[in-house]
């Protein structure tokens, strides 16, 4: 959150950053610190545990390191920061006579003091950063899935019995052989007389 700049209307502003919540308040006229010691008060008591320092150059209340609310005097009136809406909505009755805009609560110094008003603001701030400033429950895992049943494997089918074996074919008898044909006898041929040798004469020495 950015802080809004601290003038003093209709006065010359310092130029020097106050170093203490004393300091600051002592800037100001008489009726103003007045004011602003009375809204210090009330703050401090609604947020003992709370820090007080100077930051953006106005009071800061700061809780576990974080700021809280700011406070800032003005020339007709003084600040109250941050109006979140939460605080907008809870408070909504009590505010409606004072100018809420831009997170920022405006109180007419003429007018008294909402004493209740600014207790329970700061209380509902502290309220606020001690939520935002709890660790996050870590998310919490998801069950793990539960495994599908395994599909059930179907029964074996049964295999189907052998097939009997045909029997073996019976040989088909040996068919007869025909008897062989008897070789008809040879024709008998007249055996063929050989003719003598025709004797020749010796043949004469020839004469020498």
């Amino acid at each position: 959150m950015t802080a809004p700049r601290t003038t003093i209307r209709g006065s010359a502003p310092s130029k020097r950053v106050p170093d203490s919540v004393k300091a600051y308040i002592a800037r100001f006229p008489d009726d103003v610190q007045r004011t602003l010691r009375r809204a210090r008060t009330i703050l401090r008591k609604a947020m003992p545990g709370a820090d007080e320092s100077i930051s953006y150059q106005i009071p800061t209340y700061k809780l576990g390191g974080a700021a809280v609310l700011y406070f800032a005097g003005w020339k007709q009136h003084w600040s109250l920061y941050p109006a979140t809406p939460l605080v907008v909505t809870r408070f909504a009755k009590d505010l409606a006579g004072y100018r809420v805009a831009k997170g920022t609560i405006r109180f007419p110094l003429d007018q008294p003091m909402p004493t209740h008003l600014i207790a329970g603001i700061a209380s509902l701030r502290a309220q606020e950063a001690a939520r935002s400033a709890k660790p996050k429950p870590a998310a919490k895992s998801k069950p793990a899935a539960k495994s599908k049943p395994a599909a059930k494997s179907k029964p074996a089918a049964q295999s189907k019995p052998a097939a009997k074996p045909k029997p073996a074919a019976k040989p088909k008898p040996a068919t007869k052989s025909k008897p062989a044909a008897k070789p008809k006898p040879a024709a008998k041929r007249p055996a063929t007389k050989s003719k003598p040798a025709a004797k020749r004469p010796a043949a004469t020495p020839k004469r020498r």
